[in-house]
């Protein structure tokens, strides 16, 4: 019932929302008359807000149309490498000229994005940093709401698998960057073609921000994961996908629940914010007020998880701590696995972690070391980034100045030391 009350509110605040932006364009244009009445910037900066704080927000483009590679500048495409019901592998291929075509040989490097409320388009300054050294992959997961019911449901263990399919597919030569939730699917991913002694086995694995082992320094989110029982997130926060939505019928967590639980955490920073945007708006500052777009462009675009997935993961990685523990046992292609990182050997484990992350808390991703015993520890690095938050370990200054630098070495240092190393194991 929730969700189509929403349904019936969105129906509302569009018209309203459309009307505010072309009342606030009359107030705002020099041909218009009523831009020359008294607090006009005023009126047109309250309706500008208004606009914004009613509309409905879509999925936001990467938007990377090219990457300067040395004194080049060189187009890049983005296309659809495969294509899954729950998720496309998007490629960015980098459009080489022939003066660069040795570049064509660059680490392959898959970006599994987190499927946690916001889009893969959140990682664009991720995507943006990687573009000039890198071939570039990332999972694009779709909403929950667009995916018909006869697709079936979406498990945890299917994102495994998921995982599992596109490194086999740009495996061996390839690179792994989780983001915040999908550190631990990958590492799922990696022990179980580790057992197995998958050829297609990665080089390396970057973890960002995940929790890996959320009973280290818990958070609130951590918290909210613990304080409820699994039969309270069942009752409470999944509901039934609208008719009027290919998804008709699929339960889910609705992306506007999960909004309203973001703007919940710091309520006073988005209330501030707003109202510089309508004192930047007031001043005629166009900078701020794009930067103010840009960023609640990307935060108030948000997608519905399928209900399995996010059950499985309340139950397994925030209650039970079942990887950590190591009693997490993985459907995979018929079979029940152990997921056994200790299994894992000739892949590189670099973790990033933000000092004041306040969504995935100090050592909780760092514990992959503790548990991937079979990894030497000349291949492990762990990076601890000084001021940085939860978002600022992949975007942002931080991100690109003083993270990104450190992921490119250790990339290119373990691909020529383990690629080395595999090639003679195989020969």
């Amino acid at each position: 019932m929730l969700y189509q009350l929403r349904e019936v509110q969105r129906a509302i605040l569009n018209p309203v929302s459309t009307w505010a932006e072309s009342m606030s364009k009359l107030y705002a244009n020099p041909y218009s008359p009523l831009s020359y009445l008294p607090m006009a910037n005023r009126m047109a900066a309250g309706l500008e807000l208004l606009h914004r704080l009613g509309k409905e927000y879509e999925k936001p483009e990467f938007g990377h149309r090219s990457t300067r590679i040395g004194d080049h500048d060189v187009t890049v495409a983005e296309r659809i490498e495969i294509s899954r019901p729950f998720c496309r592998l998007i490629k960015f291929e980098r459009l080489l000229p022939k003066a660069l075509a040795a570049r064509a040989d660059d680490p392959t490097v898959l970006v599994v994005a987190p499927l946690s409320g916001h889009h893969a388009t959140l990682l664009r300054d991720t995507v943006r940093a990687l573009l000039p050294d890198h071939n570039v992959y990332i999972t694009d997961w779709i909403d929950a709401r667009q995916v018909p019911l006869a697709s079936g449901p979406f498990h945890l263990d299917d994102y495994v698998g998921y995982v599992i399919d596109f490194i086999r597919h740009l495996g061996p030569d390839v690179h792994l960057i989780s983001v915040c939730q999908p550190t631990v699917p990958v590492l799922a991913a990696v022990s179980i073609m580790a057992a197995r002694k998958d050829p297609k086995l990665p080089l390396t694995m970057t973890m960002m921000g995940g929790p890996i082992d959320t009973r280290r320094s818990p958070t609130e989110v951590n918290n909210l994961a613990t304080n409820h029982s699994f039969g309270w997130f069942e009752r409470n926060v999944i509901y039934t996908v609208p008719g009027n939505y290919p998804g008709a019928g699929r339960r889910v967590y609705p992306g506007f629940l999960q909004h309203a639980g973001f703007v919940a955490m710091n309520p006073d920073r988005h209330a501030t914010s707003h109202w510089d945007y309508y004192l930047d708006l007031v001043r005629g500052d166009l900078d701020d007020a794009d930067a103010h777009r840009r960023f609640y462009d990307e935060y108030n675009a948000v997608l519905d998880l399928p209900a399995e997935y996010y059950l499985d993961t309340i139950r397994i990685v925030f209650q039970e701590h079942q990887l950590p523990l190591g009693r997490w046992q993985v459907r995979h292609e018929g079979e029940l696995i152990r997921v056994a990182p200790e299994a894992i050997r000739n892949v590189a484990l670099f973790t990033i972690e933000g000092e004041l992350d306040d969504i995935s808390g100090s050592g909780q991703t760092q514990a992959a070391h503790g548990l991937c015993t079979g990894i030497a520890d000349m291949h492990k690095q762990h990076l601890t980034a000084e001021g940085a938050g939860h978002y600022g370990i992949f975007s942002g200054r931080r991100w690109r100045e003083f993270i990104y630098p450190q992921v490119r070495e250790f990339i290119a240092s373990h691909r020529q030391r383990i690629g080395a190393r595999k090639l003679s194991a195989a020969s």
